[in-house]
């Protein structure tokens, strides 16, 4: 990844194989937090690379399920059982 890859850029940190948004750069790290949000993480710049359309929509709809299982239920939606 070149040093001036902009904030908002879709990456993979292919140590780890998250999928983040970057945040911001010191020396050779990069900052990345996930898609849906959450707690930043750094990784070494040259393990950082662009992600491909596959894995930003995969990122994208785990964000959403996660989001969806976390928004408390009405009555009305579907598996409410009050």
């Amino acid at each position: 990844m070149a040093a001036t890859e902009p904030a908002g850029t879709v990456v993979v940190d292919e140590r780890s194989g998250r999928v983040g948004v970057v945040v911001g750069a010191a020396g050779p790290y990069v900052r990345l937090r996930p898609l849906g949000g959450g707690r930043t993480w750094d990784a070494a710049e040259h393990l950082v690379r662009a992600a491909t359309p596959r894995e930003r929509l995969h990122a994208a709809v785990a964000a959403a399920n996660a989001w969806s299982r976390a928004v408390p239920r009405e009555p009305g939606w579907p598996g409410w059982s009050g």
